[in-house]
């Protein structure tokens, strides 16, 4: 594709203003485990008796680690790690992320290693690999598959996040029954935990997760819930034989714990970076409203949205450009298909790998959104810019917000300065920091 600077896109946009922006602080509830805390936490949680007694001496125990960019994920993996070898059990893990990582073992230890996830950090090996074994089928006919490596451990351990999902609302949605189904179902499983639809995925979900429960050595899960600030929360054991009953109970407590722009509306969202570590899509649709499916709803209401850079940890899946209105040629120039396909193949979601409007830089990105809004005053364009989409305690808002902020229309919400020119360098480069 012939992106060009300086053609005849780049004259029609030429004359768009962008408003002025101002900073602000988005105010949460601040509760949570500090990274130091970490480890005695997970060694108080499976250390009852009920969690302790099934790690015995000898045993081989599987310890699930996934794709998500999870806060202090390496921290409370290696504190799974050491509480099994402090009961004389010998850990290993797994990589439990679907199809993620091109679908292959050697993409998948890649996204751990960028989690800080090796064999030298946590002490012990990393068995990837996308065999699967066959567990039977679900009650709704569907075949269960589980990677081999872990099937042949003595035990097996969930360690997971609880959240919201980005594509669908259920009883279950991202968290241990997710982790035992699409994680480490692998490619093969994960394909067909998806292949009725996202308005079925709800129901294949769990019922899939029984069969784990009933035919594979789960032992117990160990998810984390986060704060609105992406911090760790909580961390819980659950035995696996209350899995399915508490994992519920427990996701409500991660809904309430999630944050929100609290403006509630724009015309244009500017999302400075995308990438899986932030979310399946990119960005959590939960907080720009940007879902890839009709089966899931919330975040902010928007007209135009606009991504302009990658991060490095998404190894080139640049997953979620299609949920946005433009992205720059950056972005463009950085896709892997072999990274993001198989993801779409195996989700049976196509939407959040298609290509949008690509500009060739990051102000003709933004000045494309405002242009195409309906509907507004283009001297008062509600814009609202983000780093990324975990991590909003810190934004940006276009001047349209900054007497209602200043009022106090928007609860939460303190302007930190006042509204001022964006700066771009001689690329088209945004290079105003929001913090």
């Amino acid at each position: 594709m012939n992106i060009v600077r300086g053609g005849k896109v780049s004259e029609l946009l030429s004359e768009i203003r962008i408003p002025r922006m101002f900073r602000a602080k988005q105010m949460f509830s601040g509760e949570h485990i500090s990274p130091e805390e970490i480890p005695d936490i997970v060694f108080r949680e499976l250390g009852q008796e009920a969690f302790a007694s099934r790690v015995k001496p000898g045993m081989r125990i599987a310890i699930t680690a996934g794709s998500r960019g999870i806060r202090n994920v390496d921290i409370i993996t290696k504190a799974v790690v050491d509480f099994v070898k402090s009961r004389g059990a010998n850990p290993f893990i797994v990589p439990a992320m679907g199809s993620h990582g091109g679908a292959t073992a050697e993409g998948q230890l890649e996204i751990l290693a960028g989690y800080h996830i090796t064999e030298e950090t946590m002490g012990c090996p990393i068995l990837s690999s996308m065999e699967t074994v066959e567990l039977g089928f679900s009650e709704r006919g569907r075949m269960v598959y589980m990677d081999k490596n872990a099937y042949e451990a003595d035990g097996i351990i969930i360690s997971c996040r609880l959240k919201p999902h980005n594509a669908f609302r259920g009883r279950y949605e991202s968290g241990p029954c997710k982790m035992m189904t699409v994680g480490l179902g692998k490619q093969k499983g994960a394909s067909l935990v998806h292949a009725d639809g996202m308005n079925v995925i709800h129901e294949n979900i769990p019922t899939m997760a029984k069969v784990v429960l009933e035919k594979a050595p789960v032992l117990f899960a160990i998810p984390c819930i986060e704060n609105a600030y992406d911090e760790t929360f909580r961390i819980e054991g659950i035995l696996a034989e209350n899995i399915m009953e508490r994992e519920p109970q427990l996701l409500k407590l991660a809904f309430q714990k999630m944050p929100s722009l609290l403006v509630g509306e724009c015309d244009v969202l500017v999302v400075d970076t995308i990438g899986k570590n932030f979310s399946g899509t990119g960005v959590d649709p939960n907080i720009t409203g940007t879902f890839s499916t009709e089966f899931a709803h919330g975040g902010i209401k928007v007209q135009r949205t606009a991504f302009l850079n990658l991060s490095e940890e998404s190894h080139g899946n640049a997953l979620g450009t299609g949920l946005a209105s433009a992205i720059t040629k950056k972005i463009f120039d950085e896709m892997e298909p072999e990274k993001m396909y198989p993801n779409c193949i195996t989700s049976t979601v196509i939407r959040s790998a298609q290509i949008p409007c690509v500009f060739s830089t990051d102000k003709e990105a933004i000045q494309f959104c405002i242009r195409t809004c309906n509907g507004i005053d283009l001297n008062r364009v509600r814009m609202v810019r983000i780093a990324n989409s975990l991590h909003i305690g810190e934004i940006m808002l276009s001047e349209s917000y900054y007497e209602d902020v200043k009022a106090g229309k928007y609860p939460g919400v303190e302007a930190m300065d006042e509204p001022l020119e964006m700066s771009f360098d001689e690329e088209g480069n945004l290079t105003t920091p929001i913090s």
